[in-house]
Parts: structure tokens; sequence; C-alpha cells
């Protein structure tokens, strides 16, 4: 099966309802105000025959998701034999429309491998005799032959300015969808090239995790110590925010250090990695917009996003001298909605939003968290975009899909978090 092959199917189908639509105009034009005595009949027999197959492609190919060489021959082979027999039905060879038989071939040639072409060639020229053979003479023109020859002079015209319309109309489709997969293949790199980065960053991080792992434990004993120790007031609140930062760095290393299988399957909780986020940066001032204290428990995935966000924001305000940052999540339908908004200078607008990784726009930036969200939220099945506020900074917003069964902090079932 080939998915490549679906859209020729879908333009192929298109152009057959017009086809029908001709033939039923050529056949009442010729047996009408023509007078030329054909039996309708076989010529409307077969023009409903094609409408029958085409009506059956069409929603076959409406809902189908890929479509296989065979079947796109098996849809050539009808045309030809389509062809074929109306054109033996109205005066065999010496029938201008008969030239078309190789209209089948020329879009074979356009989206088939050549074994298939082939197959149609043959197909064609089988079909031409045929109509050779078993074709009917058309019936004597009123007029005599000089009638009969502008007659055919007209058909021949007729049948030219048809085969440009279609080779140019399928040719034009055809550029089209080479292009859009061309801009497909080309996004599907950068996300490879990106996504190793990211794996390489991750090997690198489980790595330096195992390595800090023993002086963060050596420290934790230290502030220990301290504090078990006489100090001064002001110092022991200092030592036992150390120790409180010193249990968030260990807890982040063994997140760092424990296999990614493993760490999808735990459900971390947005309220505590806000909290823990507003620990770490005391700096800065979180502006809560909404409602708060019932978000769900979602997947780890999730809590980096938001964290990449907030760091991301607290950094663009403080470069300009802004603390503040506001955030805002809602439940959404069965998806959970966020924006973090910063009061630095903003994004240019002129320029696409496109992270990459380890290229930063901040000085002292690693060009990691922005491209992180965006992978995040691209294997979580979400999107994220930001918006310029110009002069008065940027907001970011996401919205990822909850998972079946997901709970708030209370336990609650989310609503649409359900399957």
């Amino acid at each position: 099966m080939s998915a490549s092959t679906l859209p020729f199917l879908r333009t192929l189908c298109h152009l057959r309802w017009w086809a029908i639509a001709g033939q039923l105009l050529t056949v009442a034009a010729v047996t009408g105000p023509m007078g030329l005595a054909l039996e309708r009949a076989p010529l409307y027999g077969g023009i409903a025959a094609l409408a029958i197959f085409n009506l059956v492609a069409t929603l076959r190919t409406r809902h189908a998701r890929s479509a296989s060489n065979v079947e796109a021959f098996i849809h050539l082979l009808v045309d030809i034999a389509a062809l074929a027999w109306l054109a033996a039905w109205s005066g065999g060879l010496a029938n201008p429309f008969a030239s078309l038989l190789v209209m089948p071939l020329a879009l074979a040639t356009l989206a088939l491998p050549q074994r298939w072409v082939a197959a149609t060639a043959a197909a064609c020229l089988a079909a031409y005799a045929a109509v050779a053979t078993f074709g009917h003479d058309l019936p004597h023109v009123h007029g005599g032959p000089a009638a009969g020859f502008n007659l055919h002079l007209w058909g021949m015209a007729v049948n030219f300015l048809v085969m440009v319309g279609v080779v140019l109309y399928f040719s034009m489709r055809l550029v089209g969808l080479l292009r859009q997969r061309e801009r497909e293949l080309a996004d599907l790199r950068e996300r490879f090239v990106r996504n190793e980065g990211i794996v390489a960053l991750a090997t690198h991080a489980a790595s330096v995790a195992h390595e800090l792992n023993t002086p963060l434990g050596t420290l934790t004993l230290l502030a220990d110590d301290l504090l078990d120790s006489p100090l001064p007031a002001d110092s022991r609140d200092d030592v036992a925010t150390m120790r409180q930062l010193l249990d968030v760095c260990r807890e982040r290393v063994r997140e760092l250090a424990r296999p990614a299988d493993h760490a999808q399957h735990d459900a971390v909780d947005l309220e505590q990695t806000i909290a823990r986020w507003q620990l770490v940066r005391p700096e800065v001032t979180l502006h809560r917009e909404g409602p708060s204290g019932a978000t769900p428990r979602v997947d780890p995935g999730v809590g980096h996003l938001l964290l990449a966000l907030l760091n991301n924001a607290a950094d663009a305000g403080l470069a300009t001298g802004s603390a503040h940052v506001d955030l805002s999540l809602r439940i959404d339908g069965n998806a959970l909605a966020g924006s973090v908004r910063d009061h630095g200078a903003g994004f240019d607008p002129d320029r696409p939003f496109l992270p990459e990784l380890f290229h930063s726009g901040k000085a002292n930036g690693m060009g990691v968290g922005l491209a992180l969200s965006h992978a995040t939220t691209e294997r979580l099945g979400g999107d994220l975009w930001v918006e310029s506020s110009g002069a008065k900074g940027s907001c970011v917003r996401f919205r990822v899909p909850l998972a079946p069964g997901t709970t708030d902090m209370k336990g609650l079932p989310v609503p649409g978090g359900a399957a």
C-alpha cells in the first residue's frame, strides 16, 4: 500500500465525473441535433456503468488512508474499457475521440512505476485492436462526404482540447502534490535532526545525573549537620532554604537518571511542579490567572513543558528588569490549555517562531528550553504557539490532550479526561 497513490486516485475520480458529463453531452448532441443514427442503449449503458464504478471509487478513496498500484491500474483498466466500448459503438477508429485511448497511458506515466506503465500500454494496445476489429462504422451523415469530413474535423478539434485540458489539469495537480511532499519531507528532516540532538542531550543528562548524585548527597548531609548545630535565626532560614533546594535538585537528578518508559507512567501534580519552581526562582513573582488548585495529574512531559516555559518567561522578564510572570491553566474539553506571559522584550514579529536546539536568543542561554517545549507538545499530540505583545513581552500558549482517566489533585475525574 502507498499513501502517494491515493491522491492520484482521488484526482482520477474527480476527472472521471467530468468525463462522464462530457460523454453524456456528446452522445445527446450527436444523436439529437447532429442527427447521427447511433445506437443509444449501448452508449448510455456504458456511461451508466462507468458512473456506478466511479461512485463506488469516490466513496472508497474518500475514506481510505492509502492505495496500492494494483488499485490504480484497475482504475485505468476500467477507463480504457469504457473508452473502447464507447468508441466501438460510435464509429470505431473513424471516431475522432478514439485517440483518447492514449490518455490512460499518459496519466499512468505521471504516477505509476514503469512495470505498471508497461501494463497500461499493453491494455491500451489491446483496446485499440478491439475497437479496430469489432467497432461499428459511423452511419451516413446527411450533407454528403464534405459534411462528414467537417464533422470529423470538429471532433478532432474537441478531442485535442480535451486531451490538453486533462494533461494540464493532472500535471498541475501532481506538481502541487509533489511540492507539498517536499515541504513535508523538509519538515521531517528538521524534526529528525532536532530529535537526534534531544536524544544526545538526554543521554548526556542521564550521565551527568549519576555524577551529580554523590556531591548532592554530600551537600545534603552538610546542610543537615548545619541545621543540627546552633545557628543565628537568619542563617538557619537560609540553610533551611538551601536544604529544600538540595531536595529539589536531588529529585530532578533522580528523574533524569530514571528510564524514560518508567517515568512516563508516573503522573505529576502541576500544583507541586509550580510550587517547586517558585522555590527555585524566588526572585520572580508568579501571577496566576483563572482557577487554581484543581489542576490535573498529568504526563511528566507536561510538567517539563511548564517548567521550561516558566523559566524562559522569567529569564526574558529579568533581562529587561521585570520579575513578573503570568500563568494561566484551564481544562478545555479533553485537553489542558495554558499560557505563560512574560514582560520582557518580546519576539520579533517578522521572525518566524521556529525553536532550534542549542541556538538561544539569550546571552547565557543554551537554546534548549523552547526546542524541548516544542518537541514535548509534538510528542503529546498538542500544539504550541507564541503571541507577541510588542514592548510588553510575549505570550506562549499551549494545548495538550489529557490521557483517559486523568484526575485532579483531589483525585476527582477531570471532565473530558476520561475515555
